[in-house]
Formats: C-alpha cells, sequence, structure tokens
C-alpha cells in the first residue's frame, strides 16, 4: 500500500513541488495549506508521515507539533519532517527539542526531502530499529521492537520513531559507548548531516519521558565520548 504523506506549506508551488516529487517516488501526497487545515486532516485520517512548514499563518508548524506530540492518541506519534527558512542550529534544536524526527532547510532539494522521508518511514513502519525484531530487555527497560513500543516498568512511554530507535541502538549494546558520530551512522546512515546537538537533543527528550515515567538513570554520558544506556533500574 502507498504512503500517505501529508505536505503542509503556505506556499502551493513548493506543495505542488513535494507532491510531484513524492508521488514519482512511489508515495501518495496530500496537502494542506497551513496548520489548521493540517489538523482537520490529521484528525479525519492520520497520514503515515506529515511534511511540515514552520513559517505559517493561523497555526504555525512548532505550534502544530506541540499540539500534536501533547494530544495523546495516534497522532501523538505521527512522524513529522520540518521545513524551515530558519537556517539557525537553535532553530532546529527547537525543533527537534519539540518532537520532529528530522529538519531540512530552504531552499531544498526535493529529492532530500524524498530520501529523508523514507529514511523516517524505514525507521518506523515496519523496519528492523536494530540489528533483528527480538525484544530487548535491560532492567525495567523493555523495548518490542515489531510493535516500536517503548516500556518501563510496564508503563508504556510514548517516543517518536527516532527516538525508540536510538533508545533501541543504546540498550541493544548495554557494554558500549557511541560517540555522536556513531548513532547518527546507525540512525541515518553515512554522510547525512546531522549535528551533535540533535543528537543531544534526542537524548533529552528521552530522558525527560522516562523520567516521568520513574526511570532516572535511562542514559549515561561519557564526557568527551558519547553516550551509553543507563541502568535502568
Amino acid at each position: 500500500m502507498s504512503r500517505r504523506i501529508l505536505v503542509v506549506d503556505d506556499d502551493p508551488h513548493i506543495r505542488d513541488l513535494l507532491a510531484f516529487a513524492l508521488g514519482k517516488a512511489g508515495m501518495t501526497a496530500e496537502q494542506a495549506g497551513d496548520g489548521e487545515a493540517a489538523l482537520a486532516a490529521i484528525q479525519a485520517s492520520p497520514p503515515d508521515l506529515m511534511v511540515l512548514d514552520i513559517n505559517m499563518p493561523t497555526l504555525d508548524g512548532l505550534e502544530l507539533c506541540k499540539r500534536l506530540r501533547a494530544g495523546g492518541g495516534p497522532e501523538a506519534n505521527l512522524p513529522i519532517l520540518f521545513l524551515s527558512s530558519r537556517d539557525d542550529e537553535i532553530d532546529r534544536i527547537v525543533g527537534i527539542e519539540i518532537g520532529a524526527d528530522d529538519y531540512v532547510v530552504k531552499p531544498f532539494s526535493p529529492r532530500e526531502v524524498v530520501a529523508r522521508v523514507g529514511a523516517i518511514l524505514k525507521r518506523g513502519g515496519g523496519a528492523a530499529p536494530a540489528d533483528n525484531g527480538a525484544p530487548v530487555v535491560h532492567g525495567r527497560l523493555s523495548l518490542d521492537r515489531d510493535a516500536w513500543e517503548a516500556r518501563f516498568g510496564g508503563a508504556t512511554v510514548a517516543t517518536t520513531a527516532t527516538e525508540f530507535q536510538l533508545l533501541a541502538i543504546l540498550a541493544a549494546s548495554p557494554t558500549k559507548v557511541f560517540t555522536r558520530d556513531q548513532i547518527i551512522d546507525r540512525l541515518r546512515g553515512p554522510g547525512f548531516a546531522v549535528t551533535d546537538r540533535t543528537i543531544d537533543s534526542h537524548v533529552r527528550n528521552l530522558r525527560a519521558k522516562f523520567a516521568a515515567a520513574g526511570c532516572t538513570d535511562l542514559v549515561e554520558t561519557r564526557a568527551g565520548v558519547g553516550y551509553r544506556i543507563g541502568a535502568c533500574d
């Protein structure tokens, strides 16, 4: 079945350009011209992924992302790829910290957007997030890699596809300290332009989510090296 991608941008030219590129890649592109229209479309029939512009009238992309992530239900885990004319690193970090899976700066190559969409869908749409689909159990942490479900002490903890993949990488090798570059290569493949601070933001998000569930030692930081899974007691 063709994957449904919702393209949200107030510029119809950009929407048409991306819809054409996604269609050539075998995906079905739907369009919305602002955040309110996108929210209505998602509530009516959630897509497989949303390509979301940040700067829009009525309801901007950042606010729409916040509403979805805080709202619960299937929409809370909708994969989101941000588009923005803002090239400052802080804007990228803000986007990731509120729950985006990836971020592309305008002007962009449609082929790059399609490649990043495909990478996100592979992480969240049935491809094994680590070596195979076997469950991972570490302390009180358990990861069902077929269902893409994270649990701590029996309680489900909602994660984005990228956050789950990152956690699966760490938990599958509990004695290994991963550098940020190694994590980026495992998440995106060699050659993807992702900053170290993006990884740091994903780790902060995971720590906050699991701390709310009672896990205060989810991920250890090894200064000057990278990250390792914590005891998860």
